[in-house]
């Protein structure tokens, strides 16, 4: 089942810091307290007491991060229910798009942007700052740079966009590392000087090619808005079931 192996990929990209709350597994990140870095998944199936989903909360509020939960509804149905009766809200409700093998369509190239992998660190600074910037974070700090480095060093990719005129690198993305052949790329950003011009689309084709040759057989991503969703379905992603973000004010 696709929404089982994307949790099972959500709880190995946890990792080893990764806290247990009865039934849910949640990721913290200590030095970072955005929303998209600390989430929990609830175990397949699951059907939540009140109780766990109070002990849910208290984990993130001892931490002084928001309760909130990133999961494929379909494989825990029962999970929203109990947390909407304990009063989290829906963030919102995103496709999760696949691109199979084969599928793969690489989209026009601009001719004056360079595409690699990057693995050094002067490269990684320069695509945290991208995403930073993309995603109005703050500033990129060490700490966005060694998270790309856990992503490598988990068997993942980071990728570069580089104006050639200038050698500013001016889109980025990232694909986790994989389990049992599923990552998801995410983080794909371009600076606003350089967006229209299809470069978010050639950074996803160059990760998902890159991940396919080296043996992942379900990339996934799930799209911010519409307008995201299109430049993946160039790609060659489309939509194969739903990711809920939730959480308690």
């Amino acid at each position: 089942m696709l929404g089982a192996r994307v949790h099972a990929y959500l709880r190995a990209a946890a990792g080893t810091r990764a806290h247990r709350a009865g039934p849910f597994l949640i990721r913290f990140d200590e030095h970072d307290d955005a929303p998209p870095f600390n989430y929990a998944i609830p175990d397949d199936d699951l059907a939540p007491t009140g109780e766990q989903v109070a002990a849910l909360a208290a984990a993130f509020r001892e931490r002084g991060r928001t309760p909130r939960l990133e999961y494929v509804p379909q494989v825990a149905p029962k999970v929203e229910e109990a947390l909407l009766a304990a009063g989290f809200a829906v963030e919102g409700r995103f496709p999760l798009l696949v691109c199979p093998t084969g599928a793969l369509a690489e989209p026009p190239a601009d001719a004056a942007v360079r595409l690699a992998l990057v693995t050094d660190d002067p490269g990684l600074w320069q695509v945290a700052r991208v995403m930073n910037a993309a995603f109005d974070a703050p500033e990129a700090n060490e700490h966005d740079v060694a998270r790309l480095r856990g992503v490598l060093g988990r068997g993942g990719l980071v990728a570069a966009a580089t104006d050639a005129a200038t050698g500013e690198v001016v889109g980025a993305g990232q694909l986790g590392g994989p389990q049992d052949g599923v990552a998801e790329i995410a983080g794909i950003a371009v600076r606003d000087t350089h967006r229209r011009r299809g470069i978010g689309g050639a950074v996803t084709a160059l990760l998902t090619r890159a991940g396919v040759e080296a043996g992942i057989t379900m990339p996934f991503l799930t799209p911010a808005d519409d307008a995201a969703g299109r430049v993946y379905a160039r790609v060659g992603y489309h939509k194969a079931g739903e990711v809920l973000h939730i959480s308690a004010p």
